[in-house]
């Protein structure tokens, strides 16, 4: 076995760090891959494609909106955090990510806390509360029906254990009844047996429900958040409503594996919120009721592993399972 000598091992390390160093220097060189953990056509994918255009044209290099869908978001998430760390896989996480910890444990094939970090908060999407035209006129009533007879009544998710069930569970207890959870294989679904009145209600957002509710099919009963939306002004918030305070909604981080040199983090932050400041980023999304988050690295990280915090009673609580 040869033995380097000491001069030749620094000189060796030297270099590596020079080539390690011009390669983030030259960062992007080739195409970027966006990994979305979900089906084409859904608010994960549309957030990822509204900025597409944009993150491409800033870095100068083409940016591939990647569909990854399967297991509840993992497959595709696991990819990233498996991926090389160099920058040029990234991945577009949706606040369900932030709930496969309670759901799959140890089962969950990637270290959701460890194996990835934050690049940027990029946008957040309040929930509404909508029901079919010939059900509750005001969520006061809908509270009120479904304490009169316990049990009878349903309401549908987009599938089990995602935001949109846990923020239907959370709603109920804090309302003090109960209903049958339906889960099915995405929004669209549940939403038609909604409309056809066999569930007292869903959870859903707005760029879900927006044609329904143009089209006279739904009703809108009141929106998670703190302060009435601008694209639904007549609509009450939960507070407004029903006097509990209930604000919650879906999200979108982009991530990257946990090793990415800080300066690619740094300068991949400096785009994606120079993205979200664009006007027609701004324009789209508030015509989806979607508002642009700008944030800082750590600012995206923190609020992550927040959700998943406050998430995690609230999985176990209602004892959802992985589908």
């Amino acid at each position: 076995m040869v033995k380097l000598g000491r001069r030749a091992a620094l000189a060796g390390t030297v270099s590596q760090m020079a080539g390690a160093a011009a390669a983030q220097a030259n960062y992007p060189d080739r195409p970027i891959r966006l990994v979305v953990p979900a089906g084409a056509g859904g608010p994960t994918d549309v957030v990822a494609r509204i900025l597409q255009p944009h993150l491409s044209q800033i870095l100068g290099q083409t940016v591939v909106v990647e569909n990854k869908a399967g297991a509840s978001g993992n497959i595709g998430s696991a990819m990233v955090a498996q991926a090389a760390p160099d920058g040029y896989t990234l991945l577009m996480a949706p606040s369900t990510n932030a709930l496969t910890p309670a759901l799959y444990g140890k089962t969950l094939g990637y270290d959701v806390v460890n194996g990835v970090t934050g690049i940027s908060y990029v946008a957040s999407v309040p929930l509404i509360v909508v029901v079919p035209t010939d059900g509750a006129k005001t969520l006061r009533e809908l509270i009120a029906t479904m304490k009169k007879e316990p049990g009878k009544y349903s309401y549908a998710s987009s599938g089990n254990g995602g935001m949109i069930h846990l923020s239907g569970f959370l709603f109920l207890e804090k309302a003090g009844v109960e209903a049958l959870h339906v889960p099915y294989r995405g929004s669209a679904p549940g939403m038609i047996d909604t409309i056809a009145g066999r569930h007292a209600f869903q959870v859903d957002t707005i760029g879900s429900s927006k044609g329904f509710i143009d089209a006279g099919k739904l009703r809108v009963l009141a929106v998670m958040a703190d302060k009435r939306l601008p694209q639904l002004p007549d609509v009450p918030t939960v507070e407004e409503a029903v006097g509990f305070k209930l604000s919650i909604n879906t999200w979108y981080v982009a991530q990257a594996p946990a090793a990415v040199p800080r300066p690619i983090i740094v300068k991949l932050n400096a785009v994606f919120n120079e993205a979200l400041r664009n006007p027609e980023v701004v324009k789209r999304m508030a015509e989806l009721a979607i508002e642009p988050i700008q944030s800082t690295p750590e600012e995206a990280k923190t609020y992550f592993d927040g959700q998943m915090a406050f998430w995690d009673p609230i999985v176990k609580a209602s004892g959802a399972k992985p589908e």
